[in-house]
């Protein structure tokens, strides 16, 4: 039997729904291969369904890492299988790490330890970070321990659901929808059913057994739908809808095959819930035929409810340019970052920490990881939620990696090709890389512009990473050097010196991006990384928006716009590699570290639509919204996580 799901000590892929932004849908349509258009949105923004099922999550999935990867089409990318990698390699980090520090044991302190206030069975003694539980002698300090273990105990309210009939077959629509009082006149119900019972699963027509139901939904007031298979082979899949039919939050595969997803409601009205069996999804909510086919079947137990979540937070002392990653095991799946001013900064209910370089000390291996790089001194919030029972948290703080070390952190931009062993962004191993030069035509350009285009390029990467991040002030000591092959001998190699690869095409790398780099690196503890910027796509013939032709006309300063372009995604490369991860392509915030998607934006095509132009943008690092389809919440200043990090 299945383990229920309230325990949640292992459920890495709740639905990226957790809060109510994340709820909300961006544009987003359906291939023919892809979810419906009414599902889509939702989908795409919980991070994806998994489009295999595979029981070996140490197997790497097909294509390159959609977290380290500027993709042409992100939401192609198995987001659900790559978090189940993830979750795999961060779990064999964590135990390195372990072996490494059992060997240095007798020379470290033992981790600060600290026992939660807030009596078992009570809910609000610490449930914000106005009122955190303060933690001293934990920091980076000369007299604080930099190692912090907390115990202590989720309790959220306990109901005791009323149990409900099934609704009769058919209830594969909206309209059809069973009716089930939750929200009106009762705050928890369970109800036994089963997918494949209705006149559509496979002993029907076969075009998929839905099961829809009717509830009430109250603005301010969070649900949990929870799915439990206690025998049969359904792998059942959440979705919730608006009366209308648009999708608001999704899940699939929160605790093994069993979904669960949590909703907070921002407007009073009625609701439907669909359970289904992966992978059929109705292409209409409204008619229960129109599936493209039966998936899994079998009995399920449903259970919803509005019960009070307990949230516990820990409020500890860092200082500026700190870096600090929290790590929670036991019966949390849910543990986040808040800032002075109690601003979400990182939230989490996965473990992806396998993404780290191997020198990077932050913690990982459990049910969810979360760090963050304070660029304001004073308390910060560590929160854990989504459970029910004990936890135990890791949390850990050092200074950057490059503090006080010389030689200083370089990045050499390689435009003459290169040969190199792919497989270290996933790709099949030694390949040879065409040079820039060998695109130039394809943009319109000839080799007597090949030495503008790399000063445009060069110049656009300056400014990202060196000029912005000296100008914003934030860390006087900022150091990083930027060489090129054109200017200057290969230093790759040496110490503290990375590269970008620009130059190469996807049949000739076996990678199939625009760019992706070798690690996500906060804190810059890993200093001699590697990235590619693919330049195929990039010049394809006009008409794709991942493609630069597709902007130029007669009016563009065709220098000016590719070098513009080309360097905005080699910065986005060494962003990774510098720390920083992909925030949301689709909000009205350009950033460099934008998710592929929203190409325009990336390219720095202003309101005219044509590149080159004089109305074109100046995208940056800075504040945006972590990309929630990749499974965080909150806040990343994209620029000082660079800024305060890479640093003398």
């Amino acid at each position: 039997m299945r383990r229920p799901v309230a325990a949640l000590a292992t459920g890495i892929l709740v639905a990226a729904v957790l809060t109510p932004t994340s709820a909300q849908a961006q544009p987003a349509t359906a291939d023919e291969n892809g979810p419906p258009d009414w599902a889509a949105a939702a989908i795409v923004r919980s991070g994806g369904i998994s489009t295999t099922k595979s029981s070996d999550t140490a197997r790497r999935p097909a294509g390159p890492n959609p977290f380290l990867a500027l993709l042409p089409d992100p939401g192609a990318a198995d987001h659900a299988a790559w978090r189940d990698y993830l979750k795999a390699k961060s779990e064999q980090r964590a135990t390195q790490l372990e072996k490494q520090r059992a060997q240095q044991r007798a020379a470290a302190a033992n981790p600060l330890l600290a026992d939660e206030n807030e009596p078992a069975g009570i809910r609000g003694g610490n449930d914000s970070p106005a009122t955190a539980q303060r933690i001293a002698g934990f920091g980076t300090g000369k007299k604080d321990n930099n190692r912090l273990r907390i115990l202590g105990q989720l309790s959220p309210e306990q109901l005791d659901p009323e149990e409900i009939a099934p609704t009769p077959e058919d209830d594969g629509a909206i309209p059809l929808a069973g009716e089930t009082g939750f929200g009106e006149t009762a705050d928890a119900v369970t109800v036994s059913a089963q997918i494949g019972d209705g006149p559509h699963g496979s002993a029907g027509t076969g075009t998929g057994d839905f099961d829809w139901y009717e509830l009430t939904g109250t603005a301010g007031d969070t649900a949990t739908f929870d799915i439990n298979t206690p025998t049969g082979d359904l792998d059942s899949v959440l979705i919730l809808a608006s009366a209308d039919g648009e999708a608001l939050a999704f899940n699939d595969d929160s605790d093994g095959l069993d979904s669960q997803l949590r909703y907070t409601f921002t407007e009073d009205g009625t609701y439907y819930l669909l359970v289904t069996g992966f992978p059929a999804l109705p292409a209409d909510p409204f008619d229960p035929a129109s599936g493209d086919g039966a998936g899994t079947e079998g009995p399920y137990t449903l259970t919803m409810d509005t019960a009070e979540q307990d949230v516990d937070f820990f409020a500890v002392q860092l200082r500026v340019g700190d870096v600090v990653g929290a790590s929670v095991e036991g019966q949390a799946a849910q543990v986040t970052v808040y800032d002075p001013q109690r601003r979400e900064v990182h939230g989490s209910g996965q473990d992806a920490s396998g993404i780290y370089p191997p020198t990077s000390p932050l913690p990982g291996g459990g049910n969810a990881v979360t760090e963050h790089v304070a660029d304001v001194a004073g308390w910060h919030y560590v929160g854990v939620s989504a459970g029910s029972g004990r936890y135990d948290i890791t949390v850990e703080a050092y200074r950057p990696g490059l503090e006080g070390q010389r030689p200083r952190q370089t990045i050499f931009l390689d435009f003459d090709g290169a040969r190199l062993n792919t497989a270290i962004f996933g790709g099949p191993g030694v390949r040879t890389l065409s040079p820039l030069q060998a695109f130039l035509g394809r943009w319109g350009l000839t080799n007597d512009d090949e030495d503008a285009l790399i000063d445009a390029i060069i110049a656009t990467v300056r400014e990202n990473l060196h000029h912005d991040m000296v100008d914003s002030g934030l860390n006087p000591k900022y150091d990083l050097r930027i060489l090129n092959s054109r200017d200057h001998a290969d230093p790759f190699g040496q110490a503290n010196v990375s590269r970008i690869i620009v130059g190469g095409t996807i049949e000739e790398s076996g990678i199939p991006t625009i760019g992706i780099a070798q690690y996500i690196d906060p804190g810059n503890f890993g200093t001699e990384d590697s990235a590619l910027v693919l330049l195929d796509v990039l010049s394809e013939p006009a008409g794709p928006d991942t493609s630069l032709n597709t902007y130029l006309t007669g009016e563009s300063d065709r220098i000016a716009f590719v070098g513009r372009a080309v360097g905005n995604v080699t910065a986005h490369e060494a962003g990774h590699y510098l720390g920083d991860w992909h925030v949301d392509q689709f909000n009205d915030q350009p950033n460099i570290m934008d998710q592929g998607g929203n190409f325009p934006v990336m390219f720095a095509v202003g309101p005219d639509g044509v590149g080159g132009t004089a109305d074109d943008p100046d995208v940056d690092f800075g504040e945006d919204v972590l990309n929630p389809g990749e499974g965080f919440t909150g806040v990343e200043d994209t620029l000082s996580r660079i800024a305060l990090t890479v640093t003398r």
